[in-house]
């Protein structure tokens, strides 16, 4: 075969109102509406695609481990500890449900953030090598 996967291209979020999702998403993350219907947008966030999906009411892209803790789907990357303390104190500022920063054990520290829809993610102070490099070819 010879092929490889190169990317995540898209993610799917699933959200109760596509406007207001895209609202919370521009305002609070910074992400840049590219497309727009009654169903679902497409915003541009962190070099990646996301589609906010219009589901039904108490959807989320969280999950649960075996150990019945609930865990969220995606990592936001960003460049070391200041970078996330400034993130983090900026999304308390803005009112977004953010947790502790942690440290979880491995490289970096961590902190979780909750959309409007209860969809959870994740923020770890560790950009990357690989993307690191690709971003210092450019």
């Amino acid at each position: 075969m010879g092929h490889t996967l190169l990317r995540v291209g898209t993610t799917y979020i699933p959200v109760s109102e596509v406007e207001k999702a895209v609202s919370w998403y521009s305002v609070n993350l910074d992400a840049v509406l590219k497309y727009r219907d009654e169903e679902k947008a497409i915003l541009d966030l962190a070099n990646h695609s996301l589609f906010l999906v219009k589901s039904k009411e108490g959807e989320t892209a969280n999950f649960k481990d075996h150990n019945g803790r609930m865990r969220f789907s995606v990592t936001f990357e960003v460049e070391g500890m200041e970078a996330l303390n400034s993130l983090h104190d900026e999304f308390i500022q803005k009112g977004v449900t953010v947790g502790e920063i942690e440290n979880r054990g491995h490289a970096g520290r961590n902190f979780i953030f909750t959309d409007p829809d209860g969809n959870t993610f994740d923020v770890w102070s560790e950009l990357s090598p690989a993307f690191k490099e690709m971003m210092i070819k450019k």
